[in-house]
């Protein structure tokens, strides 16, 4: 059995990525730093600080809306994609008070979060990574990479996700932009 492999996201002075802002949407900040390392080990570099996820299991999708997004995602790693965005989340103890079933109504069929993200395929690549049950700050670590000319489309997906039903349930989000160097 293949258990999934940790990814460590550090900021401090090293990285394949220069952290071009970071923006405090709710909840507390992160500290500042020049570059982001992404590495796929749990041994990560020194740094400011480190958020690990684990990119787990499909949760809250059926099997059409996973068939969907997995025929039009591209990879992450696209020459192209020179800018990225890592946007942690954490959500209220209301949230996961809500049963399975209730998370995903909030979720699609009201938030309608998968057919938001649809309709920026292939343009955005996106990675959900979890964390909740690691004990670091935050539930989820949200990573996209697009390429400089589909930056203004990242944001109008931002912006429609965060006016949803399911955003009110966010206590906690931190916005990093990004630019490989």
């Amino acid at each position: 059995m293949t258990h999934p492999q940790t990814t460590a996201f550090t900021a401090g002075e090293s990285g394949d990525w220069r952290i071009l802002s970071c923006t405090v949407v709710t909840g507390p900040a992160l500290a500042a730093a020049p570059r982001l390392a992404v590495t796929l080990s749990s041994a990560a570099p020194e740094g400011v600080w480190t958020l690990a996820g684990i990119a787990s299991n499909t949760r809250y999708a059926t099997r059409a809306e996973a068939d969907a997004l997995a025929g039009r995602q591209e990879g992450l790693g696209r020459p192209a994609a020179t800018r990225a965005a890592l946007i942690p989340i954490r959500k209220s103890a209301a949230w996961w008070a809500l049963a399975q079933d209730e998370r995903r109504a909030v979720f699609e069929e009201r938030s309608h979060h998968t057919a938001i993200g649809m309709d920026y395929l292939p343009q955005v690549a996106r990675r959900l990574h979890h964390c909740r049950d690691l004990g670091g700050p935050f539930d989820f670590l949200t990573w996209f990479e697009y390429a400089p000319a589909d930056a203004e489309a990242f944001e109008h997906m931002v912006a429609r996700l965060r006016a949803t039903e399911e955003w009110r349930y966010v206590e906690a989000e931190v916005d990093l932009r990004l630019e490989r160097v």
